[in-house]
């Protein structure tokens, strides 16, 4: 049987806010999506049927961490990554380029060869060009695959800037060349230009020239502020093709993702949840709670009375403080899945608000609360 292409309409909007459906053979993704980070072919602390029944329809894995350890043979072997992780969700993989900005000590850029680098795990030197990590992540069988560019460090210097977003475009006519035709995967293009809206409106508009299935706004999430952030998505929302999801790569708070949904963005990956889960941070519709907090050694309450999936509130604020405060490993799990299982009740009442036409007032409501 022939798989299903990959499709995307938009069903609803609110201004700039949409409501869509991402079609792949693996299944739909509702939008505005958040995916949880799978980074090395698992969401940490969490197993895949318990990230399933967050409402959770994509997750993101990474194709530089993943060339390294286990090796892209050994995922192959199994019949690509799915198989590998045991998930049939659809899965989005990063090109890599960003993990070699921010994780490589040792690594070197060269127009042709692409990010030549050392591992950070063992120092083994890798090359990775456009051409090699399309191969990879096909081989991955990736359902959405990113092109490779380079995402620089946050910097003012215009003409850096500059230099990286036309190589990221070259990078992009290679990376398109090399997926070739694969209508049941998506090829999406990634937007680079800093904070200056000339070169992200020219790297957008070339972008569209080599026609992608979806554009990803990349080189945020560096150390800029929210309002530089929510400028870019100003600067380029009414030029983004309305026909394409528009995808906002490592982002990030609630609040972020309010925003962002305000200025016409479909898709979300962050490490955030997660990460906060092992730390002792959980996110509720009240605001954040960092559970590790004194104050909650007597509080019997549950971490978000508004929050039932997985009858999680049967565990108190003083059992989690206990649980955290003596390194169980319970701990991890019981928040990292409560933080993910919030962020997709926020994108299901997100989407709700689009539908009903009152975006604006959820929006404000929650901008500065969450």
């Amino acid at each position: 049987m022939a798989l299903k292409n990959f499709a995307f309409k938009v069903l609803n909007k609110d201004k700039f806010a949409r409501c869509g459906i991402i079609k792949t053979h693996r299944g739909n993704i509702n939008t505005p999506a958040f995916m949880p980070v799978g980074t090395q072919a698992t969401v940490k602390a969490c197993k895949i049927d318990d990230i399933k029944k967050t409402g959770s329809e994509i997750i993101l894995s990474n194709t530089y961490h993943l060339m390294i350890r286990p090796g892209v043979e050994r995922i192959q072997s199994t019949g690509g990554l799915h198989n590998f992780m045991n998930c049939d969700l659809p899965i989005l993989t990063d090109s890599g380029g960003f993990q070699v900005m921010s994780l490589s000590k040792l690594n070197k850029i060269d127009r042709e060869k692409g990010a030549i680098f050392n591992s950070h795990v063992d120092g083994k030197k890798f090359y990775l060009s456009p051409e090699e990590s399309i191969k990879i992540q096909l081989g991955l069988n990736s359902d959405i695959v990113m092109i490779m560019d380079e995402c620089p460090k946050n910097t003012s210097d215009y003409e850096v800037i500059r230099k990286s977003m036309e190589l990221s475009l070259y990078w992009a006519e290679r990376s398109k060349k090399a997926f070739g035709k694969n209508p049941h995967k998506a090829l999406f293009g990634i937007i680079q230009g800093g904070l200056f809206k000339d070169l992200r409106l020219k790297s957008l508009n070339e972008l569209i020239n080599i026609n992608f299935d979806g554009y990803a706004l990349g080189g945020l999430a560096v150390g800029e502020s929210q309002k530089e952030m929510f400028q870019v998505l100003d600067d380029i929302k009414s030029d983004l093709p309305s026909d394409k999801p528009h995808y906002l790569m490592g982002v990030g708070t609630p609040s972020d993702l309010l925003g962002a949904v305000k200025r016409g963005i479909d898709m979300f990956d962050c490490v955030l949840p997660s990460r906060s889960g092992r730390t002792g941070l959980a996110f509720t519709w009240n605001g954040k709670i960092n559970i590790k907090n004194n104050k909650y050694q007597t509080d019997n309450t549950p971490l978000d009375p508004e929050c039932d999936n997985f009858n999680l509130n049967k565990y108190s604020k003083n059992y989690l403080n206990h649980l955290f405060n003596t390194n169980e490993i319970l701990a991890s799990m019981i928040l990292t899945l409560h933080n993910i299982n919030f962020y997709q009740e926020l994108m299901s009442a997100i989407r709700e608000n689009i539908n009903n036409g009152t975006f604006d007032e959820f929006h404000d409501k929650y901008i500065d609360k969450l």
